[in-house]
């Protein structure tokens, strides 16, 4: 089917134009009109006057007359310049623009009087009657007030749209004006600060306004305001503590220069004291804890000799134990520089600090950080100033020995006026005046104030290591609420490490009661009985070993001293090694335990020297490559050191060869001298020459070799520290941190790259031939233990046939006597 045609709508034509003089008016129309007069009311109202008036050619109009109405078209098209600015644009829904030849679009203004006028007048139309028109209908009436009210919503919105934008713009400027004057304030501190340190007497005054600023609600302005005055105060501050003159001084007399300096130290101290009250106040909020307590610790360790040194380190002293890791670091680097330089302060500063924290120790009730006790380590005791000087008293005894000569001879060889004794007299004073003043000038302290500082620090340290021993034997019940199942003590390990390091610094009549707590403290543990009421008294393996690591250290600090027996801390050392776990305790005690108690110069017991080798042996078996490596290290130091141990070596059916007291090997016994371990063998040691770790198979093997001669004297050089430090880090070079992870992705070859350097370049090709022997060593053990299991069934299934075929054997025999007997 083919498409329709689309029928073409032509639009009407219009009437065909007819000139005014053809159109006849009928008769008809005229009475129509005339009936009609009311709705042509409107033609005798029309304004023919203001019609003709925009015609272009007017009839019967003279030439002047016409140039005249140009003039006046021109003038309305330049309207008055007063006239617009009261006027207002009409709006191009009211009324339609005029376009000009140009091709501009010019709307109507119409004055504001004018436009008040008109709206009166539309009111008055609404109410009213106009004069000269005719009454408006009802429908037009409506209309009108509807546009009216149209018109009033209309002006409500813009006003409610306009009030929020004129906030918006409010806000704007105070935020513009806001960092104009942060601004301000941050380019009036430089400057204030570079003339205080370019001259400081003369523009010291800059301080106070300084202070003013920092007071800012603004946190970049406070910020910055205490950070400048804290550059100023180190630079200006003197070498000197400020003394204010009395009131009797004031009222002297003194010069312009005197008068100067008074002035400029009153207001320089004056403002530090402010500003160590602002940073003390600021630092109770978390917004500027930080900053307030970087400031405080700089300016006190910067300059500790100064005024107002209490309030700075009291509040250093209180945050030393806080949990913000920042703020604590900061506060005990601070309190160990105060300990190191004393130079700065005189010592005077270390003895405040260590009071002021055993005073919070005593009050926190030895809840507190461990680094709050830490810091101690940092101290360093002069041993000299508890001792006499005999140089000093040899001296003094011979100067006075020479003036007692002097005196007896002189008398015999002066004259009878005494001249020369006066004259000596007077030598003597001025000596002792230039003495003391150069004593008064000098840095250098008298040596009976060191020897009293350094008295009252030692008594604070002790004091608090006694209070934290106390404590951990009978701990309170609020301590052990807030420590609760965890039992843990956080001041016993650095309290523990300040006893061992000031060891020799404790007075002897303290030792005894010392080595008690040491010892009941290495016994503590979860399996004994005092834990059943309070589970706080529990220790871990760590902190016990500690404890018999100190009872060593203050045994060999004290050897002339002390009569101790150390065989408790032995046994308690003999049975931690199997409490021993390598992820929960801490790797370097035991080893330093090892070295400490069982390396050091000294002689054992033959029976507790095989005890230890025979557990350190086994222990060897059960742990990491680092702690392994730290026991065999110390198993040969044993056996080199007691040859007849060496007897543990031999494979003889029945244990070693030397006969001693106990025979039999109990190797869960408690104490070492009665687990017989001599009558065991070291057959650990054929397992260890299999390990994966080709150091400890190494060492296993040279130790098994040490039986074949016993005459042959090894030299042992590496401690079982030393052992565990290269262990534990050739096994961080070799292993990686997260684990080996196999991907079948490519990888890309910078990234490898990437990887190899971050392993030593000696020890990347160790790596590689280490896998490989790692790799060779496990599939022969694995082999070997698959040989041996194999090896055991067959010999059971080889048991159980010999068996069944012997028994087999016995009742064939059985049938044969009993057909005999039947024959017979």
């Amino acid at each position: 089917m083919g498409k329709k045609k689309q029928k073409v709508v032509l639009p009407p034509e219009l009437p065909p134009e007819v000139l005014d003089k053809d159109i006849e008016v009928s008769d008809e129309d005229l009475q129509f009109v005339n009936q009609n007069l009311d709705y042509a009311g409107f033609v005798s109202n029309l304004d023919t006057h203001s019609i003709t008036k925009h015609v272009t050619r007017v009839a019967d109009v003279k030439e002047d007359a016409l140039e005249s109405l140009y003039e006046k078209r021109l003038r309305k098209k330049q309207p008055n310049k007063k006239i617009e600015e009261n006027a207002i644009e009409v709006d191009p829904v009211d009324a339609l623009p005029v376009k000009t030849l140009d091709g501009k679009l010019y709307y109507r203004t119409v004055p504001r009087e004018i436009k008040k006028v008109e709206s009166e007048s539309n009111e008055g139309d609404a109410t009213g009657h106009d004069m000269g028109l005719a009454k408006l209908t009802k429908a037009e009436k409506r209309a009108k007030l509807k546009k009216s009210r149209k018109e009033a919503k209309k002006q409500a919105k813009e006003e409610v749209q306009q009030t929020p934008q004129a906030d918006v713009l409010d806000e704007v400027k105070n935020d513009l004006t806001a960092e104009e004057a942060n601004e301000s304030k941050k380019y009036k501190l430089a400057e204030l600060g570079m003339a205080l340190l370019a001259d400081p007497e003369s523009n010291i005054k800059s301080l106070r306004e300084m202070l003013e600023i920092s007071k800012d609600g603004n946190r970049a302005i406070v910020v910055l305001g205490l950070k400048s005055l804290l550059a100023v105060f180190k630079d200006i501050v003197p070498g000197y503590r400020i003394r204010l003159p009395t009131e009797k001084e004031q009222e002297m007399k003194v010069s312009k220069e005197v008068k100067k300096m008074r002035l400029y130290e009153s207001t320089l101290l004056s403002s530090y004291k402010a500003y160590v009250q602002r940073l003390i106040a600021i630092e109770q909020q978390t917004i500027y804890k930080r900053v307030s307590v970087r400031c405080i610790c700089t300016l006190l360790s910067a300059v500790p000799h100064f005024n107002f040194r209490e309030n700075l380190l009291a509040a250093v002293v209180r945050n030393i134990s806080s949990q913000d890791d920042v703020v604590r670091n900061l506060c005990c680097a601070t309190v160990k520089s105060l300990f190191i330089n004393e130079g700065k302060h005189g010592g005077e500063a270390t003895v405040e600090a260590v009071q002021m924290i055993a005073e919070l120790v005593k009050t926190s009730d030895c809840q507190l950080h461990p680094d709050s006790v830490q810091v101690f380590l940092s101290l360093s005791f002069d041993e000299d100033l508890g001792k006499p000087h005999v140089a000093d008293v040899d001296g003094k005894s011979k100067n006075k020995k020479s003036k007692k000569r002097k005196g007896f001879e002189e008398p015999n060889h002066l004259p009878d006026n005494g001249k020369k004794k006066t004259r000596q007299e007077m030598m003597t004073r001025t000596r002792d005046e230039v003495n003391a003043d150069f004593k008064a000038a000098s840095f250098t302290q008298d040596l009976s104030e060191r020897r009293r500082m350094q008295s009252q620090t030692l008594s604070a340290v002790f004091q608090t290591f006694f209070r934290i021993l106390k404590h951990t034997m009978h701990p309170t019940s609020e301590a052990s609420s807030l420590l609760g199942a965890s039992g843990s003590h956080p001041l016993l390990a650095p309290c523990l490490n300040g006893i061992g390091k000031f060891s020799h610094l404790i007075d002897l009549d303290f030792m005894a009661d010392l080595m008690n707590y040491l010892r009941k403290l290495a016994g503590k543990s979860s399996k004994s009985g005092d834990l059943s009421e309070n589970s706080s008294n529990y220790l871990t393996v760590s902190e016990r070993l500690l404890c018999c690591i100190v009872a060593f250290k203050v045994m060999k600090n004290n050897l002339d001293a002390l009569n101790v027996d150390l065989q408790d801390f032995f046994v308690q050392f003999y049975t931690l090694i199997l409490e021993y776990r390598p992820g929960r305790d801490q790797g370097e005690i035991l080893a330093e335990a090892l070295k400490i108690m069982l390396c050091d110069d000294r002689q054992h017991d033959m029976q507790r020297a095989a005890a230890f080798i025979k557990r350190l042996a086994t222990f060897s078996l059960c742990f990491g490559s680092a702690e392994s490596m730290a026991a065999l290290v110390t198993v040969k130091h044993l056996l080199q050191k007691n040859v007849k141990c060496r007897n543990l070596l031999e494979n003889d059916a029945g244990g070693g060869s030397f006969a001693g007291a106990i025979v039999k090997y109990q190797p869960y016994a408690s104490d070492p001298n009665l687990s017989g371990a001599l009558a065991s063998v070291l057959w650990e040691l054929n397992l260890l020459t299999k390990h994966y770790n080709p150091a400890i198979s190494t060492m296993a093997s040279g130790i098994s070799t040490m039986g074949c001669a016993n005459n042959q004297v090894y030299h042992s050089i590496v401690s079982p520290q030393q052992a565990f430090k290269e262990s534990s880090l050739e096994q961080e070079s070799i292993v990686p941190s997260g684990g080996i992870k196999i991907s079948n992705k490519k990888r890309k070859p910078g990234k490898d790259k990437l990887s190899s350097v971050k392993v030593r370049p000696d020890v990347n090709m160790k790596h590689q031939s280490d896998e490989n022997e790692v790799r060779k060593k496990l599939t022969e053990h694995f082999l070997l233990l698959r040989d041996i299991t194999e090896n055991q069934r067959l010999r059971g299934e080889l048991e159980r046939t010999t068996l069944s075929l012997n028994l087999y054997e016995q009742y064939k025999k059985q049938k044969k006597q009993k057909r005999k007997t039947k024959m017979a």
